[in-house]
């Protein structure tokens, strides 16, 4: 989900100084740790609700991250805002993403499970989820010998971005592909764009897992802006085509723990109800104030009517999920806007015909 790689050095900071815990973004913003105190004119910070303790996961080892078993020789790796996955075979490490907020740590937490089982530290393959940096800036670490396995999308839009971070995929696939490594089997999918055009579900068949990226981001609300969501029905349709799958595990990509099948339905609760709000901000919110006092400045007009709309569907929606969801209080209304907008452009809703 680009846009959340500001957060990179979040939990390095938390280890390092209790102070600065609030500030996740201050070393990308300010290059390091500040010199001095912010001057005391700094404007005022808003207050949000409470992060529920069911929205954290694991504590940092001291290099900051955690690495874990899903089952069997299944492992997720995250820094508390990403996350990774990788297969221990007899034939090499498969690396399932690379986000560049982990970066080393990623053959780190390889090297500790490698040595702890006697298996291989060696990543032969990584599979890419999608094509965004903040899950892949990660990949050129891993050298040009490994073999990478993605969409024919990624390909081609990693091709277009020309990244040297980001090495496109050597191997490709459309609609289905079956990877076999070490004896393992993983199964992935392309089915329609969703986040991004080439987003596809990666499947453990073996392993009782799921690793769908960018969508259910497990115990907090989307990102700003619904996740920036290239395909906003797509985005609201794929929770359910991930419930198809068999699976007690997910891997999100992003924040600090596995998910599960109840927060995968909890998630889609959540934007059925902005849905339903949108519709009904749509129906009830009178426009007529907006543009009498604003006349022929038509964006400060349809800006403060929509702004009014979002608000309307995003606060019974925020008050059913604080303490149910984290960050309720913090995105809901700009995910509510983004809803607002497929909900009249892509789906019609709401439009009239002139007389």
């Amino acid at each position: 989900m680009s846009g959340l790689d500001f957060l990179a050095d979040r939990r390095s900071f938390l280890t390092r100084s209790a102070k600065i815990a609030a500030v996740p973004a201050l070393a990308a913003v300010a290059g390091g740790l500040l010199a001095e105190p912010a001057a005391a004119d700094s404007p005022e910070l808003p207050d949000y609700a409470p992060i529920p303790a069911s929205a954290l996961g694991p504590t940092l080892n001291e290099q900051g991250y955690y690495v874990g078993r899903v089952k069997r020789n299944l492992y997720w790796v995250t820094d508390g805002t990403y996350q990774a996955a990788f297969l221990a075979t007899k034939e090499g490490v498969v690396l399932f993403d690379a986000p560049p907020t982990i970066g080393h740590n990623l053959q780190r937490a390889v090297d500790r499970i490698a040595a702890a089982n006697g298996t291989s530290n060696k990543v032969t393959h990584i599979v890419y989820s999608h094509h965004h940096a903040d899950h892949l800036g990660g990949s050129s670490l891993f050298g040009r010998d490994v073999e990478r396995i993605g969409h024919t999308e990624t390909r081609r839009l990693l091709l277009r971005d020309n990244d040297a971070a980001r090495p496109a995929p050597n191997v490709t696939f459309e609609r289905h592909k079956t990877l076999h490594v070490g004896g393992e089997r993983i199964e992935l999918a392309h089915q329609g764009t969703n986040h991004t055009p080439d987003n596809i579900y990666i499947h453990f068949p073996d392993h009782d897992t799921l690793m769908l990226v960018d969508i259910n981001l497990p115990g907090w609300v989307p990102f700003g802006s619904f996740n920036l969501n290239e395909d906003v029905p797509g985005s609201i349709a794929a929770p359910a085509k991930a419930l198809d799958y068999p699976w007690t595990h997910h891997i999100a990509g992003h924040m600090g723990r596995l998910g599960t099948r109840a927060d995968m339905t909890t998630y889609q609760h959540y934007v059925d109800d902005i849905v339903d709000g949108v519709k009904a901000a749509l129906a009830n919110v009178d426009p007529t104030p907006f543009f009498t006092k604003y006349g022929d400045n038509t964006w400060a007009a349809v800006k403060t009517y929509q702004d009014a709309q979002a608000a309307y569907a995003a606060a019974p929606v925020i008050k059913k999920y604080t303490g149910v969801l984290a960050a309720a209080d913090v995105y809901t209304a700009s995910t509510a806007f983004i809803i607002l907008e497929s909900i009249r452009l892509d789906l019609g809703y709401g439009s009239q015909v002139h007389a």
